[in-house]
């Protein structure tokens, strides 16, 4: 198969959908690898290293596709790069689908069979390809929201961790999935005072087992979630439906009860944003004040981190990379249903129920 990886486009975007190792193993196995020029610059990859894995270097993303039959890429297409793809394509990539109709339209019009990362699933039902970018943007979710609680950066001037004599901070992390616990890792490490709000029990018990005495942990009512938000100086939203749209958690009414330069980190804002006044926000301008609260809502925050990022997301795409490049889209879902659950469009027509919810779109099976 012709594999193309084009140069992520996405506002302050420096992933790279695979790597000269993921490119070397596709080689060997015989696939022709097209990188568009550049492509794995951010993350100081150049052009002779693509080479050397034996890519073929194109110019320009227009060749990168024509000359291709799947595409691999970051983050969801752009829509320059949507008007690229084809029926004949493959597409690869995460896509958050479920907040974007005009993306999904877009895919739809395309023809193209489009894979989402985010929707892949295990045997146990986890979601592989999603855990490491969750992963990575848990830890980071803490580092921004104790950048942002210093004064200078307009929050409330509370050390995360406090000092002897002097409180921590209050860390309210709303969902006990990947990134939740991750978060609570780092926010644990930096002795701030962590509580982890989740609906469901048994994942409550298991994270009570996990973190002992480090942490504190509370069922995810309205009302507990109020409380938490009045009082906490951190809340992070860790919340995912997986293909749906988040479910907004927290209210304006909740927003006005916190205290002036607390910080929101809106993890799940990718999928919609779990706070009723988030709203998606770029690298270069990644905040915004409502009602006294600085809001977080940076929709590519592993991009940050881009080496490590791209290098943990293409430990968990490969070998789906290369089971798809050796049979092809049709062959390699129907082997494999937990790929198969990772189909979000083909031949025009939503084929993921959640996200053909969320957009109240038809689906069809």
């Amino acid at each position: 198969m012709r594999v193309g990886v084009p140069k992520e486009i996405k506002n302050h975007e420096y992933r790279v959908g695979l790597t000269p190792a993921s490119v070397a193993e596709l080689t060997a196995a015989g696939h022709v690898v097209n990188v568009q020029t550049q492509a794995g610059l951010g993350i100081d990859f150049s052009d002779e290293d693509y080479v050397a894995a034996g890519a073929v270097i194109l110019p320009d993303a227009q060749s990168v596709f024509a000359q291709s039959d799947m595409i691999v890429k970051v983050k969801e297409p752009q829509p320059g790069e949507i008007a690229m793809l084809e029926s004949r394509h493959l597409l690869f990539t995460y896509l958050h689908l479920a907040a974007d109709k005009p993306q999904a339209q877009g895919l739809m019009k395309s023809g193209a069979t489009c894979i989402a990362y985010e929707t892949v699933t295990s045997r146990s039902g986890a979601l592989p390809l999603l855990k490491p970018m969750s992963e990575v943007a848990g830890r980071m979710s803490v580092q921004v929201g104790a950048h942002y609680l210093e004064k200078e950066q307009g929050g409330r001037g509370v050390l995360l961790g406090g000092v002897p004599g002097v409180a921590p901070a209050r860390v309210a992390i709303l969902g006990g999935g990947v990134s939740g616990v991750n978060a609570a890792q780092m926010a644990v490490g930096m002795r701030a005072d962590v509580t982890i709000y989740d609906i469901n029990n048994d994942r409550l018990a298991e994270l009570d087992m996990f973190f002992s005495s480090q942490i504190k942990t509370a069922y995810a009512s309205k009302a507990a979630i109020a409380a938490a938000v009045a009082k906490a100086h951190l809340v992070i939203g860790a919340v995912l439906v997986p293909g749906a749209a988040a479910p907004k958690l927290v209210t304006r009414e909740m927003l006005k009860t916190m205290k002036r330069g607390s910080v929101l980190v809106d993890i799940a804002i990718d999928q919609g944003g779990c706070f009723e006044t988030s709203h998606p926000t770029t690298h270069d301008d990644p905040v915004f004040v409502e009602e006294g609260v600085i809001h977080y809502c940076v929709a590519n925050m592993p991009g940050a981190v881009a080496r490590t990022s791209a290098f943990a997301l293409n430990n968990a795409t490969l070998p789906f990379v290369l089971r798809l490049a050796k049979l092809g889209a049709e062959a390699a879902m129907a082997a494999d249903p937990h790929l198969a659950a990772g189909l979000n469009i083909a031949g025009g027509q939503i084929r993921h129920r959640a996200v053909a919810d969320a957009l109240d779109l038809p689906f069809v099976a």
